[in-house]
């Protein structure tokens, strides 16, 4: 078994882009190499600005190229949510904002020719009946509320035709989400961004910035970016370059497993309509199928930060809940990695300095948001910042307990949600 993810495994070599020696200048440097950071480095470079990308690692290396790539609707901590936190106009145009989201990733998909596995369809699916309620009440309330129709209720016979598990009561299915190989599209993107003109360099880690003469310069080991405009789109990988937004967002782990290649009719029989499928827990299970007839299982969070012994094993056994069927199955890549998740679990944009913006905190939901985002990033810069201040008014309160003790208050918090999950 690989310890590699099999998006490795299924993506041609892609070209390397050298390090940042010396000092450049620029109209806007962007920091991160993952969805958001080659979204907003393509924009801004569809927009003419010139664009100096820093990638502290290989493109497409965090969350954005490793994850369970679905891409759905909405935000983690829900309408509802969104609704108390900012007032139901402002998370109407949130909601149409992540609608749009869906739109631009295909129209970037066709329009740059990304090959990247991209499959419509999107699943929700309920184990308990107070689960299989709360899915009625949502498609009801984004039809009625939201005036969205894409997502229905399937039947019961419906659900059993598409997925091959008796776990499962009720289900939604979402015709304008899908899913994709992550790693294919985020470097799809950088592609797309470096034939606009944008110079991306990969080992690269932006240490900080000052101002020299009213511009912004960007410190490297070996270098620096002197721009007017700096968009700070690392999510969990910047690390400490800025306290203030470290203290807003947590590294959660997450993994997922690849089985063998199961052979297209055993796949097929899996989940026929091969629709993305997650449960509604909060401590969820997703999985899908991938375009070589794997079955791609994902879920286990560790709040920790820690891979708990017998990951691997754990994410196994909760497969088998899900299809028995597939006990003798080998495993052949098992991965893991960091998400960055908000207090509540809502996105986090805004501005550190007037002409310093970020974007971080998608909680799980960033293989399409991320992509927006990067447009409302580069609408901000190009000098009209509705819908970007709009994401900026949601409030976000630091992680309690400092450095020693927010991680392990998260840990107990969330053992009260798994504890509801259970019953």
């Amino acid at each position: 078994m690989s310890s590699s993810t099999w998006y490795h495994a299924a993506t041609p070599a892609a070209p390397t882009h050298p390090a940042l020696a010396g000092e450049i200048e620029t109209d806007v440097c962007v920091v991160g190499g993952g969805i958001a950071g080659c979204s907003t480095a393509l924009h801004l470079a569809e927009r003419g600005y010139r664009v100096v990308l820093l990638e502290g690692d290989r493109i497409g290396s965090g969350a954005s190229g490793r994850s369970g790539a679905q891409a759905i609707t909405g935000v983690a901590c829900g309408q509802d949510k969104l609704e108390s936190l900012i007032g139901r106009d402002a998370a109407k145009r949130i909601w149409g904002c992540t609608v749009e989201a869906l739109s631009l990733q295909r129209e970037l998909i066709a329009r740059y020719s990304i090959d990247c596995d991209y499959t419509a369809g999107q699943m929700q699916v309920a184990i308990k009946p107070r689960q299989a309620a709360a899915l009625e009440n949502e498609v009801t309330r984004l039809q009625q509320v939201y005036g969205y129709h894409s997502m229905r209720l399937m039947d019961t016979v419906e659900l059993r035709e598409c997925i091959a598990s008796p776990r499962y009561l009720a289900a939604t299915y979402d015709s304008n989400a899908g899913h994709l190989q992550p790693l294919r599209y985020t470097l799809g993107l950088a592609d797309a961004a470096a034939s606009r003109g944008a110079r991306i360099f990969e080992h690269t880690r932006a240490l900080a910035h000052q101002r020299r003469d009213g511009r912004l310069v960007i410190q490297t080991a070996a270098g620096a970016v002197i721009a007017r405009h700096l968009a700070l789109c690392g999510n969990a990988a910047l690390g400490g370059y800025s306290r203030e937004l470290s203290r807003k967002i947590m590294g959660v782990a997450t993994y997922i497993i690849a089985t063998e290649s199961l052979g297209q009719a055993r796949a097929n029989e899996l989940i026929r309509n091969n629709a993305a499928v997650t449960d509604t827990n909060f401590v969820l299970d997703y999985f899908r199928r991938s375009a070589d007839h794997r079955l791609l299982f994902g879920g286990r969070v560790s709040y920790s930060g820690l891979d708990p012994l017998g990951t691997t094993r754990a994410t196994r056994a909760r497969m088998l809940q899900v299809f028995p069927q597939l006990a003798d199955a080998r495993i052949e890549h098992a991965w893991g990695g960091y998400v960055d998740i908000t207090m509540n679990r809502a996105p986090h944009f805004g501005r550190l300095e007037p002409d310093v913006y970020f974007v971080q905190g998608f909680s799980g939901h960033g293989i399409a948001l991320t992509g927006i985002a990067g447009k409302l990033l580069a609408e901000a810069i190009g000098g009209t910042s509705e819908r970007f201040d709009v994401f900026s008014r949601i409030p976000h309160h630091d992680f309690p307990g400092g450095d020693a003790l927010r991680r392990p208050l998260l840990v107990l918090a969330m053992l009260w949600y798994r504890l509801r999950d259970w019953l």
